[in-house]
C-alpha cells in the first residue's frame, strides 16, 4: 500500500500534485521519453468516464463519430495561413526503416488540417449541412519543452468536434451549445467550476475569428484552460475549398466551428481542485470503485459472521448498479481507510461485531468528517441520500474555492503587489482586447513575471465604470478583463 502524502496541498501544490498522481495510481511517468506517460488503470478509468460523458452529450446534438489517421500531410498544415503557425510545435516522421521518406508527414497536432480536406469531398450541397462530426479517444502530438502529467505533454489525449453550417448564425448557435456542454458536463457532472472567457484577439486559436474558453484555477493560482470552442468563420473552408452549392445554385464557403474539451486538463482539475491532503476526491460517478466495504475483525472468532454480512451487503449494492469492493486484505482497518481515501473512493462501509449484532452499517463519506450508523435494511435509501450529499458538498466546495480566487486592481502597481500574495484571477480595467492591447499585455507580463490576459467574461461581459483607466497604459478602459499566470 502506498504511504501517505508528505506534501501539503496549500503549501507545496507542485509536490502534492506529483505525489497524488503516483500514489493514487493515476499515471506512471517512467516511460523514458519526456512528455510521454503511461495511463494506469485507476486513472484511465476516470478518463474513460470523462470521454463517455462528453461523447453522450455531443451525440445528443447530432454529432457523429469518425476516426481519422494520426498522420497529417505537410502541405495541408500549411494551407490556412494562420494555422500554419502550429508547425514549430509539430513532431515529424521523416524516416521509414533505414530510408528517408520521399514526403515527410506530421503527427496530428490537432485535427483541422487532416479533417477539412476530406470535408471538401464530403460536403458539396446546402443539403449536406449542418454537418456535425467528432473524433474521440485519440492522441495528439506537440513538441512541448516543459511537460507535466495531465497539464502539458508531447503526446496527450484529445477530443474534438468539427462542424459545418450554411450560415454564420447557425455556427454561433453551435458555439452556445458548446458552452452549454461545458456547463452541463464539466461543471454539472465533474463539479469543476470555471469562468467562460472570450479570448483577446492576439490569443485566439490560429485561424479562428474568435475563441472562447472555460478557465479554472489550480491551487497554485495558475489558470487551467479546460476546453476551447472556436468560431472559424469561413477561414478554413476557403483554405481547404469546402464549397457549398446553395438553394440558388450559387457556391459559397461553409461556416465552421470546432470544439475541444481538454481531456487531460479536466483530469488535472479533478485532481487539483477536489483533492485534499489525504489524496483524491472524486464525484461519485467518476470513481472506479464507488463503495468499499471494510470488515472490522477484532478477533478471529468474529470473522465468519462479519464476512458473511459483508458479502450479502456487497451483492445488494451490486444489484443497485454501483461499483463496490470488499477489502479483505490483511492490512489494518486504519491502513485500509488511508488507502481508499488516497484513491478517492467516495463511500466507505464499515462492518464489525457491533454492526453485525445491531444489523447496522457505519457509513463514512470521502471529504466529509462525520460518520453515520444506519440500519442495514435502510441501505438502499441511505445510499441515494449520501450520494446526493457527497456531490452537492463537492460542488459547493469547488464553487466557493473559485469565487474566493478573484481580486480586483485599478493600477499596475496594485496588480504587481496583489500578484505577489494572491494566487488566482485579478479583474482589471484594460484598454483593448484587439491587437492594439497586445503591447499592454506584454508590459503586464513583464511586470508581473508571467500574468496574461485571459479575456472578457462571455456571453455577458462586465461593464467598465465611468472614468476607469487601463491599468497599464492609462488610456480609457474599454473592457474589464481577467488576468492570471497560466500553465
Amino acid at each position: 500500500m502506498p504511504e501517505g502524502i508528505r506534501a501539503k496541498k496549500e503549501e507545496n501544490f507542485s509536490e502534492w500534485y506529483t505525489e497524488v498522481i503516483q500514489k493514487a495510481e493515476l499515471a506512471d511517468i517512467r516511460f523514458g521519453i519526456q512528455g510521454f506517460i503511461v495511463h494506469k488503470p485507476w486513472g484511465f478509468f476516470i478518463i474513460k468516464k470523462i470521454y463517455e460523458a462528453l461523447e453522450a452529450e455531443v451525440e445528443t446534438q447530432g454529432h457523429q463519430a469518425f476516426l481519422f489517421p494520426t498522420a497529417v500531410k505537410e502541405e495541408n498544415l500549411m494551407k490556412e495561413k494562420e494555422h500554419a503557425g502550429f508547425t514549430p510545435e509539430v513532431l515529424w516522421v521523416t524516416e521509414a526503416g533505414d530510408k528517408k521518406l520521399e514526403e515527410k508527414f506530421a503527427l496530428r497536432p490537432t485535427g483541422e488540417a487532416q479533417i477539412y480536406p476530406i470535408y471538401a469531398l464530403w460536403l458539396r450541397s446546402y443539403r449536406d449541412l449542418p454537418y456535425r462530426g467528432y473524433q474521440s479517444r485519440i492522441s495528439v502530438f506537440r513538441n512541448e519543452m516543459t511537460t507535466r502529467p495531465f497539464l502539458r505533454g508531447r503526446e496527450f489525449l484529445f477530443f474534438e468536434t468539427h462542424d459545418a453550417f450554411n450560415t454564420h448564425e447557425e455556427a454561433l448557435e453551435q458555439i452556445q451549445l458548446d458552452l452549454d456542454t461545458c456547463k452541463k458536463i464539466i461543471h454539472g457532472k465533474f463539479k469543476i467550476p470555471f469562468f467562460y472567457f472570450k479570448r483577446p484577439e492576439w490569443d485566439k486559436f490560429k485561424g479562428a475569428d474568435n475563441t472562447f474558453t472555460p478557465d479554472t484555477l489550480m491551487p497554485d493560482g495558475k489558470r487551467n484552460q479546460l476546453a476551447s470552442t472556436h468560431d472559424l468563420g469561413q477561414n478554413f473552408s476557403k483554405a481547404y475549398e469546402i464549397k457549398i452549392k446553395g438553394k440558388d445554385e450559387k457556391e459559397f464557403f461553409a461556416y465552421q466551428t470546432c470544439f475541444g474539451p481538454g481531456i487531460w486538463r479536466i483530469m488535472a482539475a479533478l485532481i487539483g481542485i477536489h483533492g485534499d491532503d489525504k489524496g483524491l476526491i472524486l464525484p461519485f460517478d467518476m470513481a472506479p470503485i464507488q463503495i468499499v466495504i471494510i470488515p472490522i475483525v477484532p478477533k478471529e472468532e468474529f470473522r465468519n459472521n462479519i464476512m458473511r454480512v459483508c458479502k450479502i451487503l456487497e451483492e445488494n449494492v451490486k444489484t443497485l448498479g454501483y461499483r463496490v469492493k470488499i477489502d479483505d486484505s490483511e492490512d489494518t482497518p486504519g491502513s485500509k481507510y488511508n488507502k481508499w481515501e488516497m484513491m478517492g473512493v467516495p463511500i466507505r462501509f464499515e462492518v464489525g461485531p457491533k454492526e453485525v449484532e445491531n444489523k447496522s452499517i457505519a457509513i463514512a463519506l470521502r471529504g466529509i468528517k462525520e460518520k453515520k450508523i444506519v440500519s442495514a435494511t435502510d441501505i438502499n435509501k441511505e445510499l441515494k441520500i449520501k450520494i446526493e450529499e457527497l456531490d452537492k458538498a463537492l460542488q459547493e466546495r469547488a464553487d466557493s474555492y473559485l469565487n474566493d480566487k478573484v481580486r480586483e486592481s485599478e493600477t499596475l502597481k496594485d496588480v504587481v503587489q496583489t500578484m505577489k500574495k494572491h494566487r488566482g484571477f485579478i479583474r482589471i480595467p484594460f484598454c483593448s482586447v484587439s491587437k492594439d492591447g497586445e503591447k499592454c499585455e506584454e508590459k503586464l507580463k513583464a511586470e508581473t513575471q508571467g500574468a496574461r490576459v485571459c479575456g472578457t467574461l462571455y456571453p455577458i461581459p462586465e461593464k467598465v465604470k465611468h472614468g476607469q483607466k487601463c491599468v497599464v497604459c492609462g488610456n480609457d478602459a474599454k473592457h474589464i478583463v481577467y488576468i492570471a499566470k497560466s500553465y
